[in-house]
C-alpha cells in the first residue's frame, strides 16, 4: 500500500512538505450529482424554484468552496487558485450534474479543491429545492480527471 505521506514517525497527522517539487499547471475536475423529481427539474430550468436560481448559487457556492478548501480540508495546501468554474447541467429525468474545473500553478493538486467545489455546489442545489422537492438526493461526488503540465 505504500508510505502514508501524512502520517509522521509517532502516527499523528501532518501536512506533507511540498517545497521540493516544482511548481507547475494543474488541472482538476470533479463532478457531483442531485437526484430531484421531474416536476423539480422543470421548476429549476423554468426559474420556479422559491428560493432563486438555482444554476447561479450552485455555481457561485461552489466557486467560493473551492478558494476555501484548506479551512474544510484540514491537511490540503493553500493555493492559488488560477482559475475556477462550475456547471450545472438538469435533465428532464430530473438529474442535476455539477461540474468543477479547477486550475492552479503550484506543487501540489488541486483534486480536493475541484471536489469540494463539486459537493458545496450540490449541498446548495439540495438545500434550495428541499422546500419543493421532498426528497433530493445527492448521489454521488467523484474526481473526473487530474492534470499537470510544465508551465508556459
Amino acid at each position: 500500500m505504500g508510505e502514508l505521506t501524512h502520517i509522521d514517525e509517532r502516527g499523528q497527522a501532518r501536512m506533507v512538505g511540498v517545497g521540493h517539487k516544482p511548481a507547475v499547471v494543474r488541472r482538476a475536475v470533479a463532478r457531483s450529482r442531485v437526484r430531484v423529481a421531474p416536476e423539480t427539474a422543470a421548476a429549476i430550468t423554468e426559474g420556479r424554484v422559491p428560493k432563486g436560481d438555482v444554476g447561479a448559487v450552485a455555481r457561485l457556492a461552489g466557486i467560493a468552496a473551492a478558494k476555501r478548501t484548506p479551512e474544510l480540508v484540514f491537511l490540503c495546501h493553500p493555493l492559488p487558485i488560477d482559475g475556477a468554474s462550475v456547471e450545472v447541467d438538469i435533465s428532464p429525468e430530473g438529474v442535476v450534474t455539477v461540474t468543477a474545473t479547477v486550475e492552479t500553478t503550484a506543487r501540489t493538486g488541486v483534486e480536493m479543491e475541484a471536489l469540494t467545489a463539486a459537493a458545496v455546489a450540490a449541498l446548495n442545489v439540495y438545500d434550495l429545492v428541499k422546500g419543493i422537492d421532498p426528497d433530493p438526493l445527492i448521489e454521488r461526488v467523484e474526481l473526473v480527471s487530474k492534470e499537470k503540465a510544465a508551465p508556459g
